[in-house]
């Protein structure tokens, strides 16, 4: 199974759009998104703009979470979780977190075959032991790079994908 992993869209639905195509040209039968929605209506956008599962772990700015929670609501395809999502997908034991000092610890517990995280906006992918522990970067553009992340759960292998959005003059 193909999933697409995103972070931290900053209100910026300009990129989301973007990557949002990108994302739908990848064809991932499900998404995870790490936080930093920012406003309400981002989420929104991310729901409307892909129809599959997408499984939402909350950031530092995600201020208006009873609104976020409201407009998940309205997407029966959008589940929140807590700070922590843990979740079995394919089976893959799978962590989403935002913060990459808890995530880090999440794999290096070697609880899980695979762990996400966001916040930092910068691209990696690490192995610990068995577990693979990776950010998809940043969707709202701050470090010039705008990207998310495919994680292929039959071989655990994860690919970021860079995104030249449409800048708008």
């Amino acid at each position: 199974m193909k999933v697409a992993v995103l972070s931290d869209i900053h209100d910026r639905l300009d990129h989301l759009n973007a990557v949002l195509k990108a994302v739908a040209e990848a064809a991932p039968e499900r998404l995870f998104f790490l936080g930093d929605f920012c406003a309400p209506f981002s989420l929104a956008a991310l729901a409307e703009g892909f129809s599959g599962p997408i499984d939402v772990v909350f950031g530092n700015n995600d201020g208006d979470q009873f609104l976020l929670c409201q407009i998940a609501g309205k997407h029966s395809h959008v589940s929140l979780h807590a700070p922590l999502a843990e979740l079995d997908v394919d089976g893959r034991k799978v962590a989403l977190q935002h913060y990459p000092e808890i995530a880090r610890r999440l794999a290096e517990s070697g609880v899980y075959d695979a762990v996400f995280s966001g916040h930092d906006h910068q691209r990696y992918v690490h192995q610990i032991g068995e577990t693979l522990w990776a950010n998809p970067g940043e969707i709202m553009g701050r470090f010039g790079v705008v990207s998310f992340g495919l994680w292929e759960t039959s071989t655990n292998g994860f690919d970021h994908i860079e995104v030249a959005p449409k800048t708008e003059n």
